[in-house]
């Protein structure tokens, strides 16, 4: 009898939970831009399908683009995206507004999301939380690649051709719960393509990891977007993967934090578009205010981003000639020396001049305390010597590896698994030239670096979200073989793929992942994110006069960006950070 009484109440309490979804009687004030105005000229809505994505493949969907009556095909307009169909009564709200010139002209494309049809009549998969709730950019790229180029091929009735700006200072997203989501993805993502967000009772929940979104928003350097939240208190529209209206307070409290211009309606509604729809004219207003004035990036309250970045030092090209680069490191100079895919060893020195070394293999490279650069790449290649003036020479050629750094104690190399019987190992090659296996057992070993005094050393390991950690004896040898740091995976990989590594005087390591640069203390957490709108970091080194300018490899271009810290490169005299403790 106790077992039935307690099953009633659970189901009465579910009951109640799932009734909190739609609270009726609720009203808004309401607002002109709502009402329809005979004497405003109206846009027009022209609905289109799309039927051949490459990045869904077998989806078949339906948008809809509304073009205001003032556009000038002459002059490309802005661009409001939408989730889940036209909403919140939006041609009626633009015409209002950019006829009143509280908002630009602009485009509005309202998307349907993607359904996989079994010859052409029966649904088989509905692509709707998986293109919207996933964390991954293949949505803003479908989106931008697909989709939008699409809607540029189309006219307006009367024959006008559709032209977009291609500034993000002029483009919006926004939508309503897994809209919502996939909106600030989008601009979170690719902040050069999106840079104003309004989100609708967003489903920041454990979904597909949209419950990270405030700690990485806590650590990542601030992006230009300026973002409008709105949720109601009632909002629990499923227990079983958190509370909407929680999530939502814990995203304004992130983006307050890390510095940006965030506004928010919290109401006392439940999981619907009622409270939305009522504010949007407002909700327009304030993301299009100051227009064209850009968007900026806030200043964070991030401890670790305000230590080590300067205020107004920004990524900077080295020299608009390098486009290949492939492998960069530092000499005692501050030079930066880089291998670029045709195997042509280069150095940049200080003012950005390149001057070419030598041609070798590819590999990859690392220098020494008398600048003569060590390289070492996969089958056929071996370790090789190459001196300061171009003069090469072979150390081993029955050895290949994927990364290595170069210490007083000899030269360290991650070696990677060949065959699944094979653990994949960190090998030693001393300074007589013998070679030592140092540790077997990972087997994706990639980046490695030292600690600044020379007591660790540091292996990444691909296919996980794993730094390990080692402490070096006196022969060199490696003992004490810890997980210690602990990174963010990105959703477009499921792993962190670490590409190079580098740590800094105050114990900091910089770690080149597909998730950017994340910064960890010494205590192994992920305190920071630098992150580049123009892809992944595959390259990093401290070079520079000081040792204090970062040096990234970018698609095949060398940045630089000026720090407060200055790098510790493993051929420099030891250097002892002061301890931060067990904290």
């Amino acid at each position: 009898m106790k077992r039935i009484t307690l099953i009633l109440l659970v189901i009465f309490s579910l009951c109640n939970i799932c009734l909190a979804q739609d609270i009726s009687g609720l009203s808004y004030p309401a607002d002109p831009a709502k009402q329809p105005h005979p004497e405003i000229p109206k846009g027009e809505v022209l609905k289109f399908d799309f039927n051949t994505p490459a990045i869904y493949p077998g989806t078949k969907r339906t948008y809809w683009v509304y073009v205001p009556a003032q556009y000038n095909p002459n002059k490309p307009a802005c661009l409001y995206v939408d989730m889940d169909d036209v909403q919140f009564s939006a041609p009626t709200v633009f015409d209002y507004l950019i006829n009143k010139g509280e908002m630009p002209v602009t485009i509005g494309v309202f998307i349907g999301s993607g359904t996989v049809m079994k010859n052409d009549t029966e649904a088989v998969r509905y692509n709707r939380s998986h293109e919207f709730d996933s964390m991954n950019n293949d949505f803003v790229n479908f989106l931008l690649n697909e989709l939008l180029p699409d809607v540029e091929n189309k006219k307006t009735s009367d024959g006008r051709a559709i032209r977009i700006s291609k500034d993000a200072n002029d483009h919006a997203i926004a939508g309503a719960s897994s809209g919502a989501i996939c909106g600030f993805t989008a601009a979170w993502q690719r902040p050069d393509a999106f840079s104003r967000v309004f989100s609708a009772i967003g489903t920041y929940v454990g979904m597909r990891g949209g419950d990270q979104y405030p700690v990485l928003i806590r650590k990542t350097e601030p992006k230009p977007i300026r973002i409008f939240l709105q949720d109601g208190s009632n909002d629990a529209w499923n227990p079983l993967f958190a509370n909407w209206y929680t999530s939502n307070l814990a995203m304004e409290a992130a983006l307050s934090f890390s510095g940006y211009e965030v506004a928010h309606s919290w109401g006392n509604g439940g999981h619907d578009g009622k409270q939305a729809d009522a504010i949007f004219p407002d909700v327009m207003r304030w993301l299009w205010k100051g227009w064209p004035q850009k968007v900026q990036n806030g200043k964070t309250n991030n401890n670790m981003l305000t230590t080590i970045l300067p205020d107004g030092e920004t990524w900077q090209p080295v020299n608009d000639d390098i486009k290949q680069a492939a492998s960069i490191t530092s000499g005692p100079g501050g030079e930066v020396v880089m291998q670029d895919s045709a195997g042509w060893i280069n150095k940049i020195d200080i003012n950005g001049k390149v001057s070419q070394l030598a041609k070798t293999k590819s590999g990859v490279i690392a220098c020494d305390i008398n600048g003569t650069m060590n390289l070492i790449g996969q089958t056929g290649v071996g370790l090789l010597i190459i001196t300061a003036n171009g003069k090469q020479g072979v150390i081993s050629k029955n050895i290949e590896g994927k990364k290595l750094v170069v210490t007083s104690l000899g030269i360290y190399i991650t070696q990677p698994a060949l065959t699944q019987a094979d653990p994949g190992k960190v090998l030693l090659v001393k300074p007589d030239g013998r070679i030592t296996d140092a540790d077997a057992g990972l087997r994706f070993a990639s980046a490695i670096t030292i600690s600044p005094d020379r007591s660790q050393l540091f292996v990444a390991e691909d296919n996980t979200n794993w730094i390990y950690s080692y402490v070096i004896q006196n022969d060199g040898s490696l003992k004490y073989k810890q997980k210690w740091y602990w990174l963010h995976q990105t959703d477009n990989y499921g792993y962190s793929q670490v590409f190079d590594m580098a740590m800094d005087n105050e114990g900091n390591l910089y770690a080149a992942t597909n998730a950017g640069i994340q910064v960890c203390d010494q205590n192994g957490r992920v305190r920071a994110i630098l992150q580049f709108p123009n892809g992944l970091i595959t390259g990093l080194c401290f070079g520079g006069t000081d040792f204090n300018t970062l040096f990234v490899i970018c698609d095949g271009h060398i940045y630089k960006r000026k720090l407060k810290v200055k790098g510790v490169p493993s051929w420099a005299a030891p250097v002892h950070p002061q301890s931060i403790g067990a904290g």
